[in-house]
């Protein structure tokens, strides 16, 4: 096999989806965007699982809706127009993967982004909702100035995760220009 693996952050982000979801599994996509994430993570859970999405952006639902029914995956995705911060209102049952892409809707509004204090709160509130063994995945994509805040943030809070409780990997591209997403990944033990 001549493929790399270590290419970019959301091709290591997908992979990890792969290895930790099965049909049947609850996931949650934090930060709907296109709807591409939405669309892998019930392809992977099956008409047997649940996704649930949010955004709060009308275009991130519109675009989603579009790729689902072409999909014809609306029967177990959820999606919902609301910030990520409130996904315990929405979900009750412990989920298996929440993945978030954090930073902007891509072609969209640059000036609507993800914020480091309603991203702590939802990413706490994803560490509550996942099960033993389930994995929450941040994509930080940090070359804007909400997204260096955010970074700097949710870096100096997995540090005080506890090892016995969360397994916490921060994975950088270290020689990539124009500040290239980092990953986050927690894994509940």
């Amino acid at each position: 096999m001549n493929e790399n693996y270590f290419t970019n952050a959301v091709a290591i982000a997908k992979d990890i989806c792969i290895k930790k979801l099965k049909e049947g599994d609850i996931a949650v996509d934090a930060t709907m965007g296109n709807g591409n994430d939405t669309v892998f993570l019930a392809e992977i859970v099956g008409q047997s699982g649940k996704v649930y999405a949010f955004d709060i952006q009308q275009d991130a639902i519109k675009n989603t809706q579009k790729k689902i029914a072409y999909k014809n995956l609306f029967k177990y995705v959820k999606l919902i127009n609301d910030g990520h911060e409130n996904m315990d209102n929405y979900i009750s049952e412990k989920v298996k993967l929440v993945i978030f892409n954090l930073g902007y809707l891509p072609k969209g509004e640059h000036s609507i982004t993800t914020r480091a204090d309603t991203t702590l709160i939802a990413l706490k509130k994803a560490l509550n909702l996942i099960d033993k063994n389930g994995v929450v995945i941040l994509v930080v994509y940090y070359g804007h100035e909400q997204g260096k805040f955010e970074k700097m943030s949710l870096e100096r809070y997995v540090k005080t995760l506890h090892q016995k409780k969360y397994n916490v990997v921060k994975i950088n591209f270290i020689n990539q220009i124009n500040s290239p997403p980092m990953l986050i990944i927690i894994e509940k033990r």
